[in-house]
């Protein structure tokens, strides 16, 4: 997969409410027609997601991908959304809601890419074009071959938008009790272990004991540890520290499905861009107990971060949980939490 281009100005990149200044400045970037793309993940009632085959004669063709069309001269791209949908495979939007944005360089074209949830819609889904189209659950979606500016829109669809850290824990016994409480509680799917006082061989064993708990066989375990034990773990997601993502090489380096990181500056979500990561935390959003003298980041400036980058960003940080909603407003994923999804 290639790596995408390193984007360096707020006009360049991903942005909240693009507009032709900010879509004309990644175009010159690369001295080429930037092609403005409304895409939609349209969802079921029976959480499945419907895709499309890209005919064989057209750019990326035979990979399937989430339907959409080229946004219009004067269109927005909610009106170029609907109007594609209802052209392409015959439904019409009821209730949509921004995902992600994503700009991406291909060999021999450039994309904006920008993508929404259809979670209502009227009419039945069908490929009015002659083109294969179907309905997927959404845990095989990783099993079909996408182009490979899809690969963000991928990962949102995939993470939940809460993800739990849990805190330190003297025993293994009461982590498991406050994931189990936790969980009830916030109807979370995503958990991050995250247990700095213990040794590689004490984590490991942690990892072993909540593996095999019958309340995490449907959840996401990530694990806050170096690729070399995630690894020898087997596990199907890591979470690298900020210094652990400065000092990775290639992204390859991992075996398992998710790569995450820890940000808190511009350089590390570039690195984070550059190894192709699936997600990132970008905190401390406010003041809180674990980091105490860092200098918050703030909302206005956790806003534009979150417009700069083409990955699922989740905000970190002093936040409780009615706060979430705020959170996808500013762009992001979702959020991750210690406090807010623990109690």
């Amino acid at each position: 997969m290639a790596v995408p281009v390193l984007l360096t100005t707020a006009s360049q990149k991903k942005c909240l409410n693009p507009d032709a200044r900010s879509i004309e400045g990644v175009s010159q970037e690369r001295n080429r027609k930037l092609i403005h793309v409304a895409a939609a993940v349209i969802e079921d009632a029976k959480g499945n997601v419907f895709l499309a085959k890209r005919p064989d004669d057209k750019h990326q063709g035979g990979l399937w991908e989430f339907p959409g069309g080229k946004v219009e001269s004067g269109e927005s791209s909610e009106t170029a959304l609907a109007r594609e949908l209802d052209e392409e495979i015959g439904i019409q939007v009821v209730q949509s809601e921004p995902l992600i944005q994503i700009p991406y360089h291909y060999p021999d074209k450039s994309v904006f890419l920008d993508v929404f949830r259809v979670t209502e819609f009227a009419g039945k889904a069908r490929g009015r074009e002659g083109q294969e189209v179907r309905w997927v659950p959404i845990s095989e979606l990783d099993s079909y071959a996408f182009p490979a500016a899809n690969k963000p829109i991928l990962n949102a669809v995939l993470l939940p938008e809460r993800l739990l850290i849990t805190p330190s824990c003297e025993t293994a016994l009461a982590c498991l009790q406050g994931i189990e409480t936790a969980l009830g509680k916030h109807d979370l799917q995503w958990v991050m272990l995250r247990q700095k006082q213990l040794t590689a061989t004490q984590f490991a064993r942690w990892v072993v004991t909540l593996q095999n708990h019958k309340m995490m066989q449907s959840k996401l375990l990530t694990l806050n540890c170096s690729v070399a034990l995630a690894n020898e773990l087997q596990a199907e997601s890591v979470h690298l520290s900020s210094e652990r993502l400065m000092a990775l090489s290639h992204r390859e380096v991992f075996t398992g499905r998710f790569l995450g990181a820890s940000c808190h500056t511009q350089e590390e979500l570039n690195q984070a861009v550059a190894l192709q990561c699936d997600y990132v935390t970008l905190s401390p959003l406010n003041n809180t107990d674990t980091h105490p003298g860092t200098e918050p980041l703030g909302w206005e400036a956790a806003k534009m971060m979150v417009s700069e980058t083409p990955l699922p960003v989740f905000l970190l940080g002093g936040m409780k949980a009615v706060d979430l909603a705020l959170v996808r407003t500013l762009g992001a994923q979702g959020m991750a939490a210690i406090n807010a999804w623990w109690t």
